[in-house]
């Protein structure tokens, strides 16, 4: 079995358990800028201690960070951001799985930015795979309480669906940045190139949206170290999981990693169901179910 596959079913399990508790940040009481940036505050340090900590074990020469490389890490960083803001903000309208697939189309976007930025083809059959999750795209943009006397227009594209298609285009960015950023280090092993590539990711992140806060949302922070119990967990969560992404896009191509990713629908339904209570209707579990049969068929299209 190549590396990729289980280092990428590693990360969907720990970006679920990173998802929980932001939500769980977000509905007790932090802004959503606030518990976005509590997840790099607390992952960056660990990751930054990792990345060099095994820099001076392995004995490997420091690679160098190019123009390239800072051309691809910085709009990835902050697509994460934004996206990771989305999401966030998303769980006040839809419930857990629902706002957590929405985000999930990032599969789909990625194979289109990747084609675009790193030339990663796109067989007629993955365009099929496209369309396919469109549709359940749509499906799950419809409140499953909304108005039917509204046009169809006004249903669909809503404040939901717009944070939800949003933060898959954004995390789309996200991730074919950050591969094309890894790959532009000119040494290292495959996992120094990729916890340097987080290092630097996180430590960007966590100064941007830092200063932000300071100056737009002044106590958020005094919050967010008020948190620190469930801050500190979402934090190696969040490093965990950020590490095996990186991992896997340094051996595979982004859209492909995303693809077999979305296992982490199965967790989160597991986890709505078994722990928050929620129920969903039969029409977002068919919209869930198509965009899942999109990912499989892109999975199966491209290895």
């Amino acid at each position: 079995m190549p590396l990729w596959i289980p280092v990428t079913i590693f990360a969907a399990f720990m970006q679920n358990l990173r998802f929980l508790l932001q939500r769980h940040l977000k509905v007790t009481g932090l802004s959503t800028a606030g518990a976005t940036w509590a997840r790099f505050a607390y992952s960056a340090p660990l990751v930054a201690a990792l990345a060099f900590g095994y820099l001076w074990l392995s004995g490997q020469a420091t690679p160098t960070a190019d123009l390239r490389f800072w051309a691809f890490l910085i709009p990835g960083a902050m697509g994460q951001i934004l996206a990771t803001m989305c999401v966030v903000a998303l769980f006040a309208f839809r419930n857990f799985p629902v706002g957590v697939t929405l985000a999930k189309t990032e599969v789909i976007l990625s194979a289109i930015i990747g084609l675009i930025l790193l030339g990663d083809t796109v067989s007629p059959g993955l365009v099929a795979a496209i369309a396919i999750g469109f549709v359940g795209v749509v499906l799950l943009s419809d409140p499953p309480k909304g108005d039917t006397s509204l046009p169809l227009r006004q249903r669909l594209f809503n404040r939901a669906s717009g944070y939800g298609l949003a933060s898959g285009l954004l995390f789309g960015v996200s991730a074919v940045g950050y591969r094309g950023a890894s790959l532009a280090l000119d040494s290292g092993d495959v996992f120094l190139r990729a916890s340097l590539t987080l290092a630097a990711a996180t430590a960007v992140q966590t100064l941007t949206l830092g200063l932000w806060l300071a100056l737009r949302q002044r106590g958020e922070i005094a919050r967010v170290a008020a948190s620190w119990r469930v801050s500190a967990a979402m934090g190696l969560a969040s490093m965990l999981g950020s590490l095996g992404w990186f991992t896997a896009f340094t051996l595979q191509t982004a859209a492909v990693v995303k693809a077999l990713g979305q296992v982490e629908l199965v967790f989160t339904f597991l986890v709505s169901v078994f722990w928050l209570k929620e129920r969903s209707s039969a029409k977002e579990i068919g919209g869930v179910v198509l965009i899942l049969a999109s990912i499989g068929l892109i999975f199966w299209r491209s290895v």
